[in-house]
């Protein structure tokens, strides 16, 4: 039977392979291949800005903001909206026209697998769609190496989007990711060029999530050890979900004094521990659990949810919230309504916080308080501490459990580890993958809670600048002779670029899960298992002897 899509990118894509007639996100087949098409014009202006770049041409136009968004709205369950997605493809059109005016201006070369054969009129889009699709590249490894990469920077764009919205740019991210893309639209490019491409991506992700890390502890303060309230109160609430700080700070301001109480979702959670975020009083408290378990959450939260960025769930058509869902910046979904930004980059929540004063107050799904915040600098805080505990043999092993969670029932897993794991380790989160363990009761060593939690995925940041400090502290000659091991859990592509800037800060011995990735080739995985020993998970207490957490 004829594939009416392709798409590989997420943990969850069918039987391991790819999702060929609908996506297992929700995803139609129109929209996979119209955010294909998306993709292929990014992959255009990327290629037509690197020349002019290389040129020395000036002055450039500023394409960062629509980079950024535009491949953003590609990355899994962020936008469904097959109108939105066109928008940004017409955009695009028009971007990469002005600069081949540009080039042709300034007597500039152009390659010609720069993609300008069709004339990016909607009635083209149908036909140019269906030549778009990841398997235009026939080699496996080929493929596999150039999709690494677009992935990678599918998730660099979402760390450079939020740190961009905080005013915080860098040029010289911007330059690599255009370089990439020409390097990943060349039909002639080789397979060391494409290696030492994706390895170049793991280091730009470092960059862009020390600029987002800068970015969100200037604009919020450094993330403090907080206890964040699970239960709800007797008001209104409007329950916020996504990444994107800057949108929970709009709608704070927006909703003191109102009357409305806003929770945070999924991996807005982080929101809580940032000094000038808690001080709002109308910041009540978390709502659930991770993204997956939305459709059911969701029905007893009563009042408006709005999605500053993927993790969406399609609802079903009888869901009583459907009619009470907004979305913004990247995010997108038909019939939900789309919060704009204004010239100065706020964002108007009028229409949602009047929506949410004629809702019911949130129905109560667990009580209690969850700890989290202990981002780089807490955790340094207490380095005095740690290394007293370790040198004292109470504190054996750091086990960094970051990334995705999913609805997978093999990540029952990640809960089974974290309860199996010896009353000696500490677990080191980040991501929604935390939501696992972040409510069992596992306990302390010497006032340390065993279970760290930094913040949102792009806090992973905050492991790799700990292990770095405590290389220092232990005066270790290797980054990889810590009590440090890394059991990471994936989902989409945030997790891909967290992974390559983990690889490219030279850690070793990384196992993911709960699967591999689809769009890593046999043989581009055994270069990533020779060079930095890359493993899967296998039964708890097979990785518990493995990683030395016991003795055999």
């Amino acid at each position: 039977m004829e594939k009416k899509m392709f798409c590989f990118q997420c943990q969850e894509t069918a039987f391991g392979t790819g999702c060929t007639f609908r996506g297992v996100c929700g995803k139609l087949p129109q929209t996979a291949r119209y955010q294909d098409l998306l993709i292929s014009v990014v992959r255009g202006i990327g290629t037509v800005y690197h020349e002019l770049h290389e040129a020395s041409v000036k002055p450039l136009p500023d394409i960062e903001t629509f980079l950024y968004d535009a491949i953003f709205s590609t990355i899994t369950n962020a936008n469904f909206d097959d109108d939105s997605i066109l928008r940004r493809v017409d955009a695009g059109v028009r971007i990469k026209a002005e600069l081949i005016g540009l080039a042709q201006k300034n007597n500039v070369a152009l390659p010609d697998f720069h993609e300008v054969t069709w004339k990016g009129q909607r009635s083209d889009y149908e036909q140019e769609a269906d030549r778009e699709t990841v398997l235009r590249n026939t080699d496996p490894d080929i493929r596999s190496l150039k999709e690494l990469t677009v992935l990678g920077l599918k998730g660099m764009s979402a760390y450079g989007e939020h740190a961009a919205r905080l005013g915080y740019h860098s040029q010289d991210i911007v330059n690599f990711m255009t370089s990439a893309l020409k390097i990943v639209s060349d039909p002639e490019s080789t397979k060391d060029q494409l290696l030492h491409t994706v390895l170049a991506t793991g280091q730009y992700g470092v960059k862009v999530m020390a600029l987002l890390d800068k970015a969100n502890t200037t604009a919020f303060g450094k993330p403090e050890i907080t206890k964040v309230n699970i239960g709800v109160g007797t008001n209104p609430g409007i329950l916020i979900s996504g990444h994107d700080l800057k949108d929970i700070k709009d709608l704070l301001e927006q909703t003191q004094g109102t009357g409305i109480d806003v929770y945070t979702h999924s991996e807005m959670l982080p929101a809580h521990y940032y000094p000038e975020l808690k001080k709002y009083k109308n910041l009540v408290g978390n709502y659930g659990n991770a993204w997956w378990k939305q459709r059911q959450e969701f029905e007893h939260f009563n009042g408006p949810i709005v999605f500053t960025t993927n993790c969406i769930v399609p609802p079903t058509p009888k869901a009583s919230y459907k009619d009470r869902v907004f979305t913004t910046n990247a995010a997108g979904y038909p019939g939900w309504k789309q919060i704009p930004v204004d010239a100065n980059g706020h964002k108007d929540f009028s229409e949602v916080i009047a929506l949410a004063k004629t809702c019911k107050a949130p129905e109560e799904i667990e009580h209690g308080e969850i700890i989290g915040g202990f981002a780089h600098d807490q955790v340094l805080a207490l380095a005095d501490k740690i290394v007293d505990a370790v040198k004292s043999g109470a504190i054996k092993k750091f086990i960094v459990m970051s990334g995705c969670d999913g609805r997978m029932r093999s990540r029952e897993y990640y809960k089974n580890f974290a309860e199996t794991l010896p009353k000696d380790t500490v677990i080191l989160t980040s991501g929604c993958a935390k939501y696992r363990y972040n409510k069992l009761n596992l306990g302390a060593i010497n006032g340390i809670p065993r279970v760290l939690d930094a913040g949102q995925c792009n806090d992973s940041y905050s492991w790799a600048v700990i292990a770095m400090k405590l290389q220092k502290i232990f005066k270790a000659k290797d980054i990889n002779d810590l009590p440090i091991v890394f059991n990471i859990a994936w989902y989409e592509q945030k997790a891909v670029i967290v992974l390559l800037a983990l690889l490219s800060l030279g850690i070793k011995h990384i196992h993911i899960g709960p699967t591999l990735p689809a769009f890593v080739s046999p043989n581009v995985l055994k270069v990533l298992q020779d060079e930095f020993d890359l493993g899967t998970i296998s039964t708890v207490e097979e990785d518990v002897r493995k990683f030395q957490l016991v003795e055999n």
